[in-house]
């Protein structure tokens, strides 16, 4: 009973310790050995188990207020109005595992507690870049390249060759929903929408939820 009870206080405090050095440090502290094996199973039946964390983006106080602002600000808004939004992204497919074989003790339920989460927004790694638009009824061909995207290639090959056409083909009701990246931003990219009366909806910087095709994203399993 003692074990299984410091085996699960010492666990809770360090999610990513393995069950090797759980059973290291049971020994070095208390004399008792115990194998991996009953160190699994002594934490099963309290319920905490194996699992990966929960990545999410870092967001601070001002993030939370922007983006609760926002969505605020665009709660009312109806169906035909978000019938006239491309939502725009590029997502990036990793070759490699971004997790780093990373595993906590994780109790049912509780996957977005902050204590089984991890916050990180950039990955490494070798990758391919895969482009796409959707909006209701309809999508973009994919883009798929092996490079970084930058302000020229985003302006060159995404704006000019997919988002000027459902920009003609919509009218001025057309809006336009990108993901804030520092390519979107740059002086050549406003001055090409500018020049083709393109506008764009403006938000709140690491709030990926808001963009629909974010979802899209994930479950193709970047």
């Amino acid at each position: 009973m003692r074990t299984g009870i410091y085996l699960a206080v010492t666990a809770k405090r360090n999610r990513r310790r393995t069950a090797s050095d759980l059973s290291r440090q049971l020994s070095s502290a208390t004399g008792t050995t115990v194998s991996r094996q009953i160190v699994y199973r002594r934490l099963r039946h309290i319920g905490l188990y194996v699992r990966r964390p929960f990545r999410c983006v870092p967001l601070t106080a001002t993030h939370c207020h922007l983006l609760l602002t926002w969505s605020r600000e665009h709660a009312l808004w109806t169906p035909q109005q978000w019938s006239c939004v491309m939502f725009f992204d590029e997502s990036r497919f990793s070759l490699q595992s971004d997790s780093c074989w990373t595993l906590i003790w994780r109790a049912p339920g509780t996957r977005y507690h902050q204590a089984n989460t991890i916050e990180r927004h950039r990955y490494g790694g070798a990758g391919w870049l895969v482009w796409g638009g959707i909006i209701l009824g309809s999508r973009t061909d994919l883009h798929v390249q092996s490079v970084t995207m930058t302000r020229h290639i985003y302006e060159d090959v995404i704006l000019e060759q997919h988002v000027r056409l459902f920009r003609g083909s919509m009218g001025a009701d057309f809006l336009f929903m990108d993901a804030n990246a520092r390519p979107h931003l740059a002086n050549i990219v406003d001055e090409c929408l500018q020049s083709e009366d393109i506008t764009r909806i403006d938000w709140p910087a690491y709030s990926l939820d808001l963009n629909t095709i974010e979802h899209v994203w994930d479950k193709l399993g970047r």
